[in-house]
C-alpha cells in the first residue's frame, strides 16, 4: 500500500491530546454554558476576550497557516481538535468562519503577493477576523452565480456592488474576501459603502448577516480561475472540519444525558437505569463512535491530501450532521421539564446542531455528492 493510499489515522497523537487538554481547560474556565447563555443575551457577535485568548494567546488561529507565513504550521487535524472543543462548549468564537473559511480560502491564493500574505498573517495572528462572503448554506462543489460586480479601478484595486446574504461571521469582522465576477477581493468592512445587515439566526452563537456593497473598495486576491478554486478549497476544509465541532457537540449532549439520567431519580431509582433509556443512549453512543471515525477521517484526509478528501468530507457530513442533531434532541427530551427552559444549554446545542445542518451544504446534499463520487446511483431527494 503507498502512501496515498494509506488507512486514515484515527487516532489523536500526544500533541494533539494535549492540545484538546489546553483548549478544553480553557474553554471550561471560560467559555462555560452559562457565559455562553449570557453572551447570547447581550447581542454580541462573539466573546472577543475569549477568541483573544484563544486566537493569539494560544495561536490557534494560524494552525492552518504555514509558519513561513506567520501561522502554527499545524494542519487540518490540530484545527479539527480546536473545533471538536468547540462544538463541546458552543463558544461564541468565530474560528470556523475566520481561521478556517477565511484562511482557506487565502491561502488558495497566491501567497507571494503581499496583498494576499499581509491579511493572511494578521488572520494567522488573530489580529484581525475574516468572513468568507458566501451565503453559509453553500456546499462545496456548487457553482456560485456572482452577486457580485467588479468595476476596476487600477491595477489590483476595483469597486465592488452587490449584496450576500447569510454570511456568516460578518457581524464582528473586519474583512471580508468577496468572490465577484472577476475573481476574489479584500473588503475592510469599515470602508465606504460596506453594510453589514444583522439577521436574526437560529443559532444565537454563529453570527449572520446580509452584506451589501455600493462602490465599496476592494483589492484583488486572485483572478477568476484561481479565485473559484480558492473559495471551492475553503469550502471543502469548512465542510470537512464542521464535522468535528458537530461530533465534539454530540459527545457533549450524549455525555450530559447519561449525567442526568444518573442522577434523576423516578420510582426510587435512577431514570437512566430503565431499560427503554438505556436502549436509547446505547443506540447514541454507536452513532456517536461511528460519527467520530467520520470526523477525525475527514480531518485526516485534508491534513495529507488523500485523493479522496472529498468522498472522507461527503461521508462525514452526510453522517455527522445528522448524530449532532438526534444527540441534541435527545439531550433536551430525556432532561424532561428543564430541558425546555432558556436556562439550561441544551437548547443551545439544538439550535447549533440544527443550524450546522444546513451550513455549508445539508446532509442530502453531500449525499448525492458522495454518489457522484463514488459513481453510485443517487438517493433519492
Amino acid at each position: 500500500m503507498t502512501p496515498s493510499q494509506a488507512a486514515p489515522d484515527l487516532l489523536h497523537s500526544e500533541a494533539e491530546e494535549d492540545l484538546r487538554a489546553a483548549v478544553r481547560s480553557l474553554l471550561t474556565d471560560r467559555g462555560a454554558p452559562a457565559s455562553v447563555l449570557a453572551g447570547a443575551e447581550s447581542g454580541r457577535p462573539h466573546d472577543p476576550d475569549l477568541w483573544q485568548a484563544l486566537a493569539t494567546g494560544m495561536g490557534t488561529a494560524g494552525l492552518l497557516v504555514p509558519e513561513k507565513l506567520g501561522g502554527q504550521g499545524a494542519s487540518a487535524r490540530e484545527s479539527a481538535v480546536v473545533l471538536e472543543e468547540l462544538g463541546r462548549s458552543v463558544a461564541a468564537v468565530p474560528y470556523l468562519t475566520s481561521a478556517v473559511l477565511a484562511v482557506s480560502a487565502l491561502l488558495g491564493c497566491d501567497t507571494a503577493r503581499e496583498e494576499v500574505a499581509g491579511p493572511l498573517a494578521a488572520l494567522a495572528g488573530g489580529h484581525r477576523v475574516g468572513a468568507l462572503a458566501v451565503p453559509l448554506p453553500t456546499a462545496p462543489g456548487t457553482h456560485l452565480a456572482p452577486a457580485v460586480r467588479a468595476e476596476p479601478t487600477g491595477t489590483g484595486r476595483a469597486l465592488l456592488s452587490g449584496e450576500i446574504t447569510a454570511v456568516a461571521g460578518a457581524p464582528g469582522a473586519d474583512l471580508l474576501l468577496v468572490p465577484a465576477d472577476s475573481g476574489l477581493y479584500a473588503v475592510d468592512t469599515g470602508a465606504e459603502g460596506v453594510r453589514i445587515a444583522s439577521l436574526t439566526p437560529l443559532d444565537l452563537t454563529r453570527p449572520l448577516a446580509r452584506v451589501t456593497l455600493t462602490g465599496a473598495p476592494a483589492t484583488l486576491l486572485a483572478e477568476a480561475d484561481r479565485a473559484r478554486a480558492a473559495v471551492e478549497t475553503a469550502l471543502l476544509t469548512g465542510a470537512g472540519l464542521l464535522a468535528s465541532e458537530q461530533l465534539g457537540l454530540a459527545e457533549w449532549c450524549l455525555a450530559e444525558t447519561v449525567r442526568y439520567t444518573g442522577e434523576r431519580h423516578q420510582f426510587g431509582r435512577p431514570v437512566g437505569s430503565f431499560q427503554a433509556l438505556k436502549h436509547r443512549l446505547a443506540a447514541l453512543w454507536l452513532d456517536v463512535a461511528s460519527a467520530r471515525a467520520a470526523a477525525r477521517g475527514a480531518a485526516d484526509a485534508l491534513a495529507t491530501g488523500a485523493p479522496d478528501t472529498a468522498i472522507a468530507v461527503a461521508v462525514a457530513q452526510s453522517y455527522c450532521a445528522e448524530v449532532a442533531v438526534r444527540a441534541a434532541q435527545e439531550c433536551v427530551q430525556l432532561h424532561g421539564g428543564i430541558g425546555m427552559t432558556w436556562e439550561h444549554p441544551a437548547h443551545l446545542y439544538l439550535k447549533r446542531a440544527k443550524a450546522d445542518e444546513t451550513a455549508l451544504g445539508t446532509p442530502g446534499r453531500h449525499r448525492q455528492a458522495l454518489a457522484a463520487l463514488a459513481d453510485l446511483p443517487a438517493p433519492p431527494p
